[in-house]
């Protein structure tokens, strides 16, 4: 059974004795915006993979309350995970990333600040950013019915971001300079070795720079091409991260 159009996110505390309870701007969405009534059902996970059918029994000003019906089978997120590193772009780019992303599965995205980066925020920019940064991953997760929000974080420097990931991941470094070693055989080799923890590295506008790529090769990095074409900063990762979920993921089904 697929979960409800009507998708919520709450904390495991808000979840006990077989009730629900929604709190916050949800509230108002669910009843201003939603019109949804007592006796509707939604779905809620708790982020952690648990997602609930549930029936609305109580809506006033600043709470819900819904009674659990069941909890949904299988699992709502991919059997793998991804990380996507991306350097950070201009404009509102990382946003449309961060969005689709979180609709493909994508576990923990880093926004990044490399040696051609053009972007620089100081600390108050950086956690408003973060901040709405998150919104948009929430809004997302809840669009798609996921049963976890990607984690997002940052930004980080290239050092802090790389040391951040720990060995079992395969880092995928796509860079337009590497000739012999495609994506698709990286991929078909990792399918063969069960690799289950596979993480990103793209570039801001400009790219990486060659220091760079050998940085990221002194932590497992693996450089490897997209094809003849070069693609946008914003198109890269999430090429990458659909070839990575269709191929040792749940995309496609």
């Amino acid at each position: 059974m697929r979960p409800s159009p009507y998708h919520f996110f709450v904390k495991p505390e808000q979840i006990r004795h077989r009730q629900v309870f929604i709190n916050g701007p949800d509230v108002v969405h669910l009843s201003r915006v939603l019109r949804l009534s007592i006796g509707d059902t939604v779905t809620v996970s708790d982020g952690q993979n648990r997602v609930y059918v549930c029936k609305l029994e109580l809506i006033s000003r600043d709470l819900v309350r819904a009674s659990i019906i069941h909890q949904l089978t299988g699992t709502f997120e991919p059997p793998i995970e991804v990380v996507l590193l991306q350097g950070l772009p201009k404009a509102d780019k990382l946003e449309l990333v961060i969005q689709k992303g979180t609709e493909l599965g994508v576990s923990r995205i880093i926004p990044l600040i490399t040696h051609r980066t053009v972007v620089r925020l100081d600390a108050d920019k950086a956690a408003s950013r973060l901040a709405r940064w998150q919104r948009i991953a929430l809004e997302a997760a809840k669009q798609c019915c996921r049963g976890k929000i990607p984690q997002l974080e940052g930004p980080l420097d290239f050092f802090s971001a790389l040391s951040s990931l720990d060995r079992d991941y395969l880092l995928l470094v796509p860079w337009e300079e590497e000739r012999s070693r495609t994506l698709k055989e990286v991929l078909l080799a990792a399918k063969e070795a069960g690799r289950s923890k596979i993480a990103v590295l793209i570039g801001p506008e400009g790219g990486l720079t060659s220091r760079e790529v050998e940085l990221a090769r002194s932590h497992g990095g693996v450089p490897v091409s997209l094809g003849p074409r070069i693609l946008r900063t914003e198109t890269a990762g999430l090429m990458v991260a659909c070839a990575v979920l269709y191929e040792l993921g749940d995309l496609g089904g």
